[in-house]
């Protein structure tokens, strides 16, 4: 069969898998299967094609959650050595083109969740309050992925409905339509009325799925992005008055373990089982590419018993991320340890490094708040750990409070802003301030959610990321048992002015007329 090349839109709008070679093969069909016209007319068909929706949110949240952080200054690359994971070297030292193929895999990501928001918006209609809620929950997605779309790559196409074949190609967009398609999917999604609450901040169940405070919540982060401060300020409210989200109270390093999925503080997350017979089919390289780099480290004492061994050291937090915490709270601040260690803390835990070995792209810290615990485990797997059940954060309630106080701050209500940075002081058991400012803002945003898939929109939407990620990549370290080592070098390197925006990918610019690359790139 001669190979044929279809742009990445297309693949999105009509679904990989589609064609079939049944009938050249003369192939016997077992019953009439329907097409999309015969679908979509029941309960139960409605909530399957929703349930491929959240499927396709979860699948993309590897992607999306590296793409994001290796493009932040929180982390360094990592891996077993200098060329472990080309792909995430190059976005985490800024030396990707447009060819780049977590770029590529990220925007195709969302126009496949667009594509299956927009059968169930097309297809599905109202008749039940089921149906209704679906539906809702399909315009909140595809207001998710817009947002993704909007704030990464700024001209990337609306698809709004189910193209027709004469609409495969379509022209670049910008920020102004994404933002206002983002708005009303929101809108919709809140003003249908059947998005639930949950029944109280320990409700478990309900917050499996979309609740009207997690459409609003995501308004709100809208509003606040297109410097709508008042709206985004109100929205914030609805959510924090509600009383149905909280921060979580119990020990930090806990909060984004299994232990904790579905808890009072979790906004939004893509939903893991501990279930050992559908274990294979969540399996999830995300814990496994975080997990420090197990094949060179010793583990004794408290470490043996309580590290899921078999993970490869990608994500390792920089000294800049280490020394803002000490700043703010000291070398021995709560949150601080409870979300990163030093090597020296990790010896006297139990870990050490094997004699002649090195961790690349370590400068001599860890990150503990998602440390790989053998109780986040489906299997305890050490060959392979990707069988854990933590669920994947998206919000918490700790973003929605940060940014209540950013956009009450711009908005001229100080008092309110000062009192949300105090609550996530509170938890993080710091002095209370008695004034706030934008800059107290944005690091408290960087220590209470680093490695969140948050900072890096938030620098560049700040007008930072220059500042910040300029020198990206000049050099990168290795810790040895010694000490540190910088062995490796750039010759270019670090955030530049296209950076703004990612590049439209490469296949899409070549395959579709249509459609202009980004300022800047080639």
């Amino acid at each position: 069969m001669k190979k044929s090349y279809i742009s990445l839109l297309i693949i999105a709008s009509l679904g990989l898998g589609m064609t079939s070679c049944e009938d050249r093969l003369d192939i016997a069909k077992h019953g009439n299967m329907g097409g999309q016209e015969a679908f979509y007319k029941t309960d139960e068909e409605a909530d399957q094609a929703l349930t491929s929706l959240y499927v396709s949110f979860r699948s993309n949240y590897y992607n999306w959650f590296f793409l994001k952080n290796l493009l932040s200054d929180d982390v360094w690359c990592g891996g077993g050595s200098r060329g472990d994971n080309a792909e995430m070297e190059k976005l985490n030292e800024y030396t990707f083109g447009t060819d780049h193929s977590m770029v590529q895999t990220e925007y195709t990501n969302l126009y496949g969740i667009i594509y299956k928001a927009n059968l169930i918006i097309d297809q599905v209609s109202p008749n039940t309050d089921n149906m209704k809620r679906d539906i809702a929950e399909a315009y909140f997605f595809r207001a998710w992925a817009n947002f993704e779309l909007v704030t990464l790559w700024g001209t990337a196409p609306v698809v709004d409905h189910l193209l027709q074949p004469n609409e495969y190609r379509p022209g670049n967009s910008n920020q102004e339509i994404l933002w206002t398609n983002v708005e009303n999917d929101l809108k919709k999604a809140i003003n249908a009325g059947v998005l639930p609450s949950k029944k109280d901040v320990n409700d478990r169940e309900t917050g499996i799925r979309i609740t009207e405070e997690t459409a609003e919540a995501y308004l709100g982060k809208t509003y606040l992005f297109e410097s709508k401060y008042s709206e985004a300020a109100q929205m914030f409210e609805k959510v924090i008055q509600s009383g149905k989200y909280a921060l979580y109270t119990g020990e930090y390093d806990q909060l984004l373990h299994a232990i904790n999925n579905n808890c009072c503080e979790n906004i939004l997350e893509a939903q893991l089982r501990n279930d050992s017979e559908q274990a294979w089919n969540q399996m999830t390289m995300l814990y496994l590419m975080q997990g420090w780099r197990t094949d060179k480290l010793l583990y004794s004492g408290q470490a043996s018993t309580e590290i899921a061994t078999g993970t490869y050291g990608f994500m390792n937090p920089r000294k800049s991320l280490y020394d803002a915490f000490v700043v703010e709270e000291g070398k021995d601040g709560y949150r601080l340890n409870s979300t990163l260690r030093t090597y020296d803390q990790m010896k006297a835990y139990g870990i050490s490094i094997m004699p002649g070995a090195y961790l690349y792209g370590n400068e001599g810290y860890f990150m503990w708040k998602t440390r790989p615990l053998k109780a986040d485990c489906i299997m305890d797997a050490p060959y392979f750990q990707a069988l854990q059940y933590s669920d994947m954060r998206v919000m918490r309630y700790a973003e929605v409070l940060l940014m209540a106080a950013e956009a009450n701050l711009q908005a001229g209500n100080q008092s309110k802003a000062l009192d949300y940075v105090n609550q996530i002081r509170k938890r993080a058991k710091l002095t209370p301030l008695s004034t706030v400012t934008l800059l107290t803002i944005k690091n408290e945003k960087r220590l209470e959610l680093c490695m969140e898939s948050v900072r890096y929109q938030d620098l560049v939407r700040w007008g930072d990321a220059k500042e910040a990620l300029g020198k990206q990549g000049e050099q990168i370290p290795s810790l040895t048992a010694n000490g540190i080592q910088w062995n490796y070098k750039n010759d270019t390197y670090g955030y530049q002015e296209r950076n703004k925006l990612l590049p439209i990918p490469l296949k899409e610019t070549e395959l579709n007329p249509n459609i202009s690359q980004n300022e800047g790139w080639k």
